[in-house]
């Protein structure tokens, strides 16, 4: 199915029809430069569905967004960066009264609001400085889709957005949409789903099947990346279908049902790795490729082991092949699998090189290696002997510039 599928250049989530969006310069942030507040809006109410962190400390917005989803329904997506509303003195009033005030504003009801926050945890966040801005903000939407992809940045080094197109029905096909956006660097170690995806298509899907297809993607994609083993407080997926496309509506699974979930895959995927490779600090993006696995659980725990080892990212950021380390991940990864009959590679556009065979180290040439370990992509391959599951999770290095980041990030 996957061929039916479309990459689209330049998109995000204002690609699909009757969306806008958003982004501006409300003060939360010091620079004056960078915009720190973005909306998205449908011109309907939608079906929705999120996925949130598994942190049991979760931030005010992302509980209010929980309480305002058990319907299924919204119609816009609010969002700041800079200040994470997380453990900070009158964290849900002021989730709320950032929501009441772009209520206001666009003539709807504030429960149709997903809303999150993003940036420094356990300070006071400066509601009046958002519902200041919150006139200009709808003042600015537009089918632009920079500056919303923007202004949910905190140490990003580049904007993350994309989009995809493709068919639906066989007598009366209709073009679907799905674009997204998203935003993390640091404090990336999601399990549910600081990262944050969001997500629009003109898709008519029902709020049930909507739900299973944003957890069934996130096992795959946002779960499946880890920059520092930090699972954030706020930490989020959700998606805006306003079925406005006109396919027959997705209430069951089937055909498709599935060639929406892997086109919604497409999506997330291509965000997942770009919040991979913009780690902070980070110089090369990290996969790690299991197969032959027992369980299709075991494949995914085995990779995600490996790309979330500090040892493993610190050998990468040195293009040291230190495969030992590789082992030693897999071996505390809580899955079952046959210790002694492990064959780990590494690869790159350099090229291929092979270090274990059977859990028994291969001679190598150091720089060789070397070469094919500097490259800005880099494949780890772990082989196993025990099933036909496969899975693949996506890293990065662990740099000094990771230290120098985090360790004045508050002040």
């Amino acid at each position: 199915m996957n061929n039916k599928i479309e990459f689209i250049e330049a998109g995000g989530v204002t690609s699909v029809p009757g969306f806008t969006a958003a982004g501006v310069h409300c003060g939360i942030r010091k620079n004056k430069t960078k915009r720190d507040l973005a909306l998205i809006m449908a011109d309907r109410l939608c079906n929705a569905a999120a996925v949130y962190t598994t942190n049991k400390v979760k931030a005010a917005p992302v509980l209010l967004t929980m309480e305002h989803l058990k319907n299924g329904k919204a119609q816009a997506i609010l969002c700041n960066s800079g200040n994470a509303n997380a453990c900070a003195p009158g964290g849900m009033e002021a989730a709320k009264a950032m929501v009441n005030a772009t209520a206001k504003e666009l003539s709807i009801e504030a429960t149709n609001f997903i809303v999150n926050s993003t940036g420094v945890i356990g300070v006071p966040l400066p509601v009046d400085a958002i519902t200041a801005a919150v006139p200009k903000l709808v003042k600015s939407l537009s089918q632009d889709n920079e500056p919303v992809a923007e202004a949910i940045m905190t140490t990003d080094t580049f904007a993350k957005s994309c989009t995809v197109k493709f068919t639906l029905g066989e007598k009366d096909e209709k073009i679907i949409t799905i674009g997204g956006i998203a935003k993390g660097s640091g404090m990336i170690h999601p399990n549910m789903a600081t990262m944050l995806a969001f997500l629009t298509t003109d898709c008519d899907i029902s709020p049930k099947m909507l739900q299973k297809a944003m957890q069934t993607s996130a096992t795959y994609t946002y779960n499946q990346i880890s920059v520092d083993g930090d699972t954030s407080t706020n930490d989020m997926s959700a998606i805006l279908a306003s079925g406005a496309a006109g396919n027959a509506i997705i209430e069951d699974e089937g055909e498709s049902y599935n060639l929406f979930l892997a086109a919604l895959n497409a999506v997330n995927l291509k965000l997942a790795k770009d919040i991979a490779r913009d780690g902070e600090g980070a110089t090369k993006l990290l996969i790690c490729k299991v197969s032959g696995a027992g369980t299709e659980r075991d494949a995914l725990m085995l990779a995600k082991s490996v790309i979330s080892s500090s040892l493993v990212k610190a050998a990468m950021f040195g293009a040291d092949a230190n495969w030992g380390r590789v082992l030693c991940a897999l071996g505390y990864g809580g899955a079952e699998f046959g210790h002694m009959q492990v064959d780990v590679g590494f690869s790159s556009t350099a090229g291929n090189l092979q270090v274990c065979k059977q859990s028994t180290g291969l001679d190598f040439d150091e720089d060789f290696a070397k070469a094919v370990l500097s490259e800005k992509e880099v494949i780890i391959s772990v082989g196993l002997s025990d099933g036909t599951y496969s899975a693949e999770a996506y890293g990065c290095d662990l740099t000094y510039d990771y230290i120098k980041i985090n360790g004045d990030y508050r002040t």
